[in-house]
């Protein structure tokens, strides 16, 4: 029994590992469809060579940072239990790498390619582990803190605040020092629309990051033992209320539509698995009306051209989300209890707060040594032309 056990768990967490890498190419696409047609390549082959960068970064430094665990060991020793921690390891590195690919579509169309799989590197390898220890791993005595002052640790069961919250605070930081595109603005501060150059990619890229989601979700009990189907539900019920709202909000938009599922999963993450549906439902409809808001004000008010608009759906959506536990999760809203509020809120801006400080030394170090911008040449050609020397389709 043992035995079947711990293979059962291996598959199952393997699955979730395989759907959760699925969903890179869910935001390769999402990028791909909404970056102009001079940089379709560069989002691409970005999103594919962070994901073996953060592959070496998590395995010899962020898995040791935030769980003590390092594979140094002979093959033997890491076999034991049908190799659980191996695919362990495999699950949460496609969490890891979803920061510098959340990064990448804020940054997109002027940003250096070497000096980003810098930035990636000491993401994954030091930033995200140093906040997922504590959040996930009991790192510094700051859950027990919290337990003890007001009842409850921070709860974020699938990463609205320790993957998606950290991803968009750091691409915040970036987009701020990376500056706004060329003739994004005009001198009197005008918008000038960039629109996505395939609408079809984009809305193939939310639909895969929607259908893997259910990995990223339902497979962090991390055991066959724990899965719920309120979970999926939850995520479900969040997916739904997301693309109503974007679509109320949003005037029809499709880039608002097909953003609106993400918006309202990234939220739900974090209490998933305590909420009442109808809880969940509530938290992607806010998530929804937050990213349209969130995104309209800063492209248009502050001048921030975060080019997927990922700090209002992966950062705010994301510490939306780390709140919304606190409050849907309450046994008086029909979750399960459990929680403090006001250990959400210290421990979402916690995860914030971080991400902030990471992001800016990281891409601030990197801006002042090196640079982290292309040429005013390049950029006007294109990332494709510029860097990779290839175009995504000919006119043949």
């Amino acid at each position: 029994m043992e035995a079947t056990i711990s293979s059962n768990d291996v598959l199952f967490v393997l699955l979730g590992a395989i759907m959760v890498l699925a969903m890179h190419a869910g935001f390769a696409f999402l990028e791909v469809g909404t970056v102009r047609k001079k940089n379709q390549v560069n989002a691409l082959v970005k999103i594919m060579v962070d994901f073996a960068v953060s592959t070496i970064a998590y395995f010899f430094i962020g898995y040791s940072i935030a769980y003590g665990v390092n594979f140094f060991s002979g093959a033997e020793v890491l076999a034991a239990k049908n190799g659980f921690e191996l695919v362990k390891f495999f699950f949460l590195l496609t969490f890891a790498a979803a920061i510098p690919a959340i990064v990448s579509g804020g940054i997109a169309e002027r940003a250096k390619f070497n000096p980003q799989l810098a930035a990636t590197f000491v993401l994954v390898g030091l930033v995200y582990p140093f906040f997922e220890g504590i959040a996930w791993n009991n790192h510094y005595g700051i859950q027990g803190w919290l337990n003890t002052m007001f009842g409850a640790k921070f709860h974020d069961f699938a990463g609205s605040v320790v993957v998606h919250a950290m991803g968009g605070w750091i691409a915040l930081s970036a987009v701020i020092l990376l500056g706004a595109r060329t003739g994004r603005y005009s001198k009197d501060g005008r918008l000038h629309a960039h629109p996505p150059s395939n609408i079809p990619f984009l809305a193939l890229g939310a639909w895969i990051l929607t259908v893997g989601w259910f990995g990223f979700n339902v497979m962090s009990a991390q055991s066959i033992q724990g899965i719920s189907g309120l979970v999926a539900i939850n995520s479900l019920m969040a997916l739904v209320g997301g693309i109503l709202a974007a679509l109320v909000m949003g005037k029809n938009d499709p880039g608002f539509v097909h953003n609106g599922p993400l918006a309202g999963l990234v939220a739900v993450c974090a209490g998933s698995d305590i909420m009442h549906p109808l809880g969940a439902l509530a938290t992607g409809v806010i998530a929804g009306v937050l990213f349209v808001w969130a995104f309209t004000q800063t492209q248009n008010r502050l001048k921030i051209d975060d080019v997927l608009g990922v700090w209002p759906l992966h950062g705010l959506c994301g510490a939306w989300g780390g709140i919304a536990a606190g409050i849907f999760g309450t046994k008086m809203l029909g979750g399960m209890g459990g929680v403090s509020f006001i250990s959400q809120l210290i421990g979402t801006g916690l995860g914030v707060c971080i991400a902030l400080a990471g992001g800016a030394i990281v891409y601030g170090v990197l801006k002042k040594i090196v640079g982290i911008r292309l040429g005013a040449e390049e950029e006007f050609d294109g990332a494709d032309l510029s860097i990779h020397k290839i175009v995504a389709t000919t006119d043949d």
